[in-house]
């Protein structure tokens, strides 16, 4: 938590209480966290998300009505890459639900997210707060950081250099392959769902994750093959998912990916451990709008429970405030921070990038 408060305080929705630190550099965040409060950036309220979620309703029956109108024409097509964004869109509030930003209690919060992931988008809400947990606490951190643990992509050169066959000349040309990978991440987001609920061994209401999830994922394609020919509708899935899959995995990646590595023991600080391995993107409140909020990783990861409408609110005190102490405040166009990302990982499967060799980062290498 950053602005720190007492679950029975979080539950009964009274004002978080700011505490102080015991040193200068824990003290700094506290002074930034206290600037934040006394502007009222931190209060939630679902009034903040009526808008969004009212039009995301009306935007969804729409495209159902027009799924039972158009039939068999390749309209169909076109409707099924606008049901990939809407999807999207519902996953970024499932994300802010999850991050207890829209109600004052966790309870509601939790139901919000639930629902918007796991009967809407098709995600397990379990398996995402833990995995989305760790993340936060640890951001681009060696073996805390799940986001860049090996998996199909490699983030740190020491892992590239343990792969080989088809798995080391993936890991070569990586960069190149990322955008064709995030055409599979819908399906991975699915699987990882269904994964959880039948095989993690702790996982809170297991059966409701499981019975939202068996209307998404069956009813959805039901109502699909009813609205079209079979081989439109096989069509018309692929569609979604694609367009799913690479408007979600685009929308986090640039956020962390190619920016700074911190070694496992660093004593880095809240504050530093934040912002310097996140990146905003640029683009004014058209992007905060394509993006869900992500796009202000920044002021996002110092206040994950900040209601996402508030970032931009917070966006010049906390770049104020780091130009103060000279912490590097990082934010590009959408298209660089690709160009970053897409460097940055083909450097790392070729063997040339050392993740941990960045100036700033050395100081905070364990000794």
């Amino acid at each position: 938590m950053t602005i720190t408060e007492t679950r029975s305080e979080a539950a009964q929705g009274r004002p978080e209480r700011v505490r102080p630190a015991g040193n200068k550099q824990v003290n700094e965040f506290f002074e930034l966290a206290q600037r934040v409060k006394d502007e009222g950036l931190m209060d939630r309220g679902a009034s903040s998300y009526v808008l969004r979620v009212i039009v995301l309703t009306l935007a969804f029956a729409g495209a159902f009505v027009a799924m039972f109108t158009l039939g068999d024409s390749l309209w169909q097509l076109a409707l099924a890459a606008f049901f990939g964004i809407l999807l999207t869109q519902v996953a970024f509030l499932s994300h802010d639900g999850a991050h207890q930003q829209v109600f004052r209690t966790g309870k509601r919060n939790e139901w919000f997210g639930r629902v918007t992931g796991n009967l809407i988008v098709g995600l397990s809400y379990g398996w995402w707060t833990k995995k989305h947990g760790r993340h936060h606490a640890n951001p681009n951190t060696i073996g805390k950081d799940g986001d860049i643990a090996p998996g199909a992509l490699v983030f740190v050169a020491e892992d590239a250099a343990q792969r080989t066959g088809f798995m080391g000349w993936l890991a070569r040309r990586q960069g190149w392959m990322f955008f064709p990978l995030l055409t599979l991440f819908a399906i991975a987001l699915h699987y990882n769902a269904l994964k959880t609920v039948f095989t993690a061994k702790k996982l809170k209401r297991r059966k409701t994750e499981l019975a939202m999830l068996a209307v998404r994922l069956i009813g959805f394609p039901v109502l699909i093959f009813l609205a079209m020919s079979p081989g439109l509708a096989l069509g018309f899935l692929a569609v979604q998912l694609l367009v799913f899959g690479v408007y979600m995995g685009g929308s986090f990646a640039p956020n962390h990916k190619g920016m700074p590595i911190i070694p496992k023991d660093s004593d880095m600080d809240f504050l530093r451990r934040q912002v310097l391995t996140s990146r905003n993107i640029k683009g004014g409140r058209a992007m905060d709008v394509a993006m869900g909020g992500l796009n202000l990783q920044i002021e996002h990861h110092l206040f994950p429970r900040m209601p996402s409408p508030n970032l931009h609110k917070v966006k010049p005190i906390v770049e104020e405030f780091c130009a103060e102490r000279g912490i590097s405040y990082t934010a590009t166009g959408l298209v660089q921070s690709y160009g970053m990302v897409v460097t940055y990982l083909n450097r790392v499967g070729l063997g040339y990038a050392d993740p941990m060799d960045c100036p700033i980062m050395n100081q905070y290498r364990p000794r």
